[in-house]
Order: structure tokens, then sequence, then C-alpha cells
């Protein structure tokens, strides 16, 4: 099939996250159940851009989330144009199809004060678990990293010498962050307990289970929640956040644009400048707090 083509191209060839190929894949089987319904239209390859508009009007008819939607646009947009380079169409349907326009949202971030008393002042258990999941929220708030990214440390991603961690991005491309010397110092205490406690040879995994196996999404998402209850009222409490959190707190105390764009693992400055509107807001509540004639 055409779609498994597809599917089997963005992840040998393009290779993309298996996260991605799975939305890619899921999208496609919506729009093709669409075009069976509603269009009478058996084969993706066949489409025009009336039908790939018609879908688009009813996403938005039911209410759809815009971001949601134009992600759709975006997965037809990369599947047409693989049509198109395997002489599979000789017309692109989506040359006439544009984006929806969304409003920008900002990211949520957690407060330096609040985020300082979650872990400075809240008491971790005496445990495994509790110093393990005082590692999560340090590395997740300390290194930006993200969940998918968290899960795949190694022991060995520790560099002792340096004080960093090697981390293995999207699309397979690693970066090196360094570690401040109290996260450094948690990460060596961590291993040294997790050793003791589960064996020498465990898991290669560096963040790990109660039972000693590799960690999963769930558990990491349920640690961040739990303890960012203690100290936000966000609506939005997830690994995510700490990311967030750590780009916005870099870039109000001066950090370098370019900088933060690295440490994030970005491929372009224009996914970091987003943190600019938060701190450009932060800047504007600052002004309205402390300048004399702010409320006249």
């Amino acid at each position: 099939m055409i779609t498994d083509d597809f599917l089997t191209h963005i992840r040998y060839e393009k290779r993309l996250s298996h996260h991605t190929i799975t939305a890619y894949a899921k999208d496609l089987e919506q729009f093709t159940t669409f075009l069976m319904m509603e269009c009478n239209v058996t084969q993706s390859e066949l489409a025009d851009f009336r039908h790939i508009r018609s879908w688009i009007v009813s996403m938005v008819e039911a209410e759809m989330d815009k971001s949601s939607v134009n992600r759709k646009i975006a997965t037809l947009r990369t599947f047409y144009e693989f049509l198109v380079r395997r002489k599979l169409i000789t017309i692109d349907p989506m040359q006439k199809i544009q984006s929806l326009k969304a409003s920008k949202r900002l990211p949520q971030y957690v407060e330096e004060k609040p985020m300082d008393m979650l872990l400075n002042d809240v008491e971790f258990p005496d445990t495994f678990e509790g110093f393990r999941d005082k590692l999560v929220l340090e590395l997740l708030y300390g290194t930006g990293i993200r969940l998918s990214e968290l899960l795949g440390l190694k022991t060995t991603d520790v560099n002792l010498y340096e004080k960093t961690i090697i981390v293995l991005g999207k699309r397979n491309k690693h970066r090196i962050i360094p570690l401040t010397q109290p996260l450094f110092d948690l990460v060596q205490q961590y291993v040294q307990l997790k050793n003791d406690t589960f064996g020498v040879h465990t898991d290669a995994t560096l963040i790990v289970s109660d039972k000693g196996i590799a960690a999963y999404p769930m558990l990491i998402q349920r640690i961040v929640q739990r303890h960012l209850t203690l100290v936000t009222t966000l609506e939005k409490k997830s690994p995510h956040v700490l990311r967030h959190t750590f780009a916005t707190h870099l870039l109000n105390r001066g950090a370098d644009l370019n900088a933060i764009k690295d440490l994030l693992g970005h491929t372009s400055l224009a996914a970091t400048q987003v943190y600019t509107h938060t701190s450009l807001e932060q800047l504007k509540k600052t002004y309205d707090q402390a300048h004399p004639k702010a409320k006249k």
C-alpha cells in the first residue's frame, strides 16, 4: 500500500520519531476513512484539493483545535509531496490548501519562587523512590530535556569528568548539556543508590521504576504532576511545563537566545523565540508592579 510505503519512507529516510510516525499514520487513516465515507473515493492518491478542503471544513465544524487541524494538514502536505516525488501523481492537491490561522499560545511555566520551594523546601521520602522523584524533577528543570530524552538517558551518558550529559534528541541528533554541581552530585548519589538497591547489573537506563526496570512515560508524568500540584495552580502540569520553565527562567535572567536554542535542541531560532513573548509578559508585569507611573 502507498501509505505503508510513505510510513517506511519517513521512518528510515527522514528518520522521524516514533511518536511523529504514529501521528502521521493516524492522520492518514482518518483522512482515508473520510474519503471513503463522505466522498466515495477509495484511494488517497485519487483525492483532489476539494476533497481535502471538505475534510478540513468537517474538522473545523466539529470544533477541533486549530493546531490539531494544522498538524493534519502538515501530514497531508508531506504525504502528497512524497507521491509527487515518486511520480505516483502529477499534481499536488495541497498546493491550493493553506493552514488555518491559529492564535499563538504562550508556553506555561512555573514561577521561580514556587519552583525553588519545590526543589528546596518540599521534603522527599528517604527512599529510592523519593530520591528518584527528586532527580526526575531536577533533571527536567535543570537541563530542559524532553520526556523522551529523559527516558532515553543511559547511566553512561553522564560524563563524570566534564560534568555533562549527552542527550539523544529528535532525528537522532546528540547534544551535550552541562550539569550544575548540585545536580551532578545528585546524579552520582542516585546512581550509587540505584546500584545498591537493584545491583550493578540492573538496567543501563538512568531513570528506572520501583522495580529497577526502565521508567515509562506515565510514571514520569505522574511524578511531575503530583509534585507540581504542591506548588502551582497551573492547569497543565507536565514534564514539558518544566522544559518551558527551564527556558523561561534562563531568558528572564539574561541568557542568550541562541544558547537556549542549543540547550533545548531546537533546529531553528524561530522555535525558541516563543519564550521572548513570555519574557516580555514578565517584563510588563514587573513594570506594572514597580514603576511609579504604571498605575496612574
